[in-house]
């Protein structure tokens, strides 16, 4: 069924159109999950960036380094590697469907209301793509603006029964994808073949050790292109686009808004989602730090190892979301609250989270990767993190000054001005 409001609406030659969300209307549990979230990006993005380090049959995570390296190894691979990005796409897909509901609020016509839209995903592959030329291949913008300009036309008008019909389709499809593989070759005795521990490491493709910035951007591009107009549709077919659409059918409910009608929902998700999560990367964690004794094929990046992490962090990414949830609504009924200039903060982060992201790059690359001061080649996967962490604390002040002086992010405040043009 196709909601289309705009066949109950006069024509108008003119409509109201919101720009922007005022500070009072925000909710808290979107802007945190969204301002924690740059840190588990930050935090995960590590790996590419240690271009001198020693790879694991994973082509990620290095496997050199102390008992504290090896430890932040096993956490990052456990809790954050493809697991931080489902999170993402459930944001993602929540604010689009927020920023339409809003135009239409307004009363604006939805068709008006899907333009600017798919003006703005547009421009997130222009800023993505920039992005991975200039500083990060590893840019998720563009990827993320080529899934919302395709979701947004197929479903974002679309009915809920239509909505739950191909949010079961692409679990199915996601389950398939990972489980046919697993399956099939542990019928024919061959579970520890399966995947290619030979490849060319992943973190390859980030071009940090590379001397030139020039030859570095050339490599970013290829990457950025393949990421952005070739993962991106593959990942549609694939059933990638299942934790999108959960953010359009969570935000049509306003359940990150008013968690405390959703309690019972957040509390299995925020359980099962993490339990779930956790337990299917731990057989790669423990393989990775040398625990258990598995091939290198099987823990290579088509392995059997990385396919059960890779399915299961689906649901970590919504059980993070769920827990987020959950704090934000026990916060604010908290009598007094200790730590507020804090969670403010964390919070500003969230509500300029393009800025703070892109800023991410703006600092790492000139000071680890090779062209730059090449200080990746001295860093640990601990140490690493450490620095990982300072600067997402710097992006949290800068984002806290600019909540304080009422100003937006930069990046975000171009984008509005590309998007809603007269």
């Amino acid at each position: 069924m196709t909601i289309d409001i705009t066949k109950t609406e006069p024509p108008a030659p003119h409509h109201p159109r919101r720009t922007g969300v005022p500070v009072t209307e925000r909710a808290l549990a979107p802007d945190l999950a969204r301002g924690l979230m740059l840190l588990l990006i930050v935090l995960s993005n590590t790996g590419f960036h240690l271009w001198k380090a020693e790879r694991g049959p994973s082509g990620w995570q290095p496997v050199d380094g102390g008992v504290l390296d090896h430890a932040v190894q096993f956490t990052m691979i456990t809790t954050l590697d493809m697991r931080v990005y489902p999170l993402f796409a459930f944001l993602f897909g929540y604010g689009m469907t927020q920023l339409y509901l809003r135009q239409t609020s307004a009363g604006a016509p939805g068709r008006d209301a899907a333009r600017i839209l798919r003006r703005r995903s547009l421009w997130l592959i222009v800023i993505g793509l920039a992005h991975s030329t200039l500083l990060m291949a590893g840019d998720i913008v563009g990827y993320y603006g080529l899934l919302s300009l395709a979701l947004g036309v197929l479903f974002l008008r679309r009915g809920d029964r239509a909505l739950k019909w191909w949010i079961g389709i692409g679990a199915a499809l996601l389950l398939f994808g990972a489980l046919e593989p697993i399956v099939s070759a542990a019928l024919q005795g061959e579970l520890g073949s399966l995947g290619d521990a030979g490849a060319e490491p992943g973190a390859a493709a980030y071009a940090a050790g590379e001397p030139s910035w020039l030859d570095a951007a050339g490599t970013r591009l290829e990457s950025g292109l393949f990421v952005t107009f070739a993962a991106a549709p593959l990942s549609l077919v694939g059933g990638g686009f299942t934790v999108f659409l959960l953010g359009f059918w969570a935000a049509r409910r306003r359940i990150l808004e008013a968690p405390g009608r959703h309690l019972p929902l957040l509390r299995r998700t925020a359980v099962l989602g993490i339990a779930i999560g956790w337990l299917g990367a731990l057989p790669a964690a423990l393989a990775h730090i040398g625990v258990l004794d598995v091939p290198d094929d099987a823990q290579s990046e088509t392995g059997a190892l990385s396919l059960l992490r890779d399915v299961t962090g689906n649901a970590a990414g919504l059980g993070y979301v769920a827990a987020l949830a959950l704090f934000a609504h026990w916060w604010t009924l908290r009598p007094t609250r200790r730590g507020a200039r804090a969670v403010t903060a964390v919070s500003a982060v969230g509500k300029r989270s393009l800025s703070c992201y892109l800023t991410h790059s703006l600092l790492f690359a000139p000071l680890l990767a090779a062209w730059g001061l090449g200080l990746g080649a001295h860093l640990t996967s601990a140490t690493m993190a450490l620095v990982a962490t300072g600067v997402w604390l710097v992006t949290v002040a800068g984002a806290y000054a600019l909540e304080r002086a009422g100003r937006r992010g930069p990046v975000e405040a171009v984008l509005r001005r590309l998007v809603y043009r007269a």
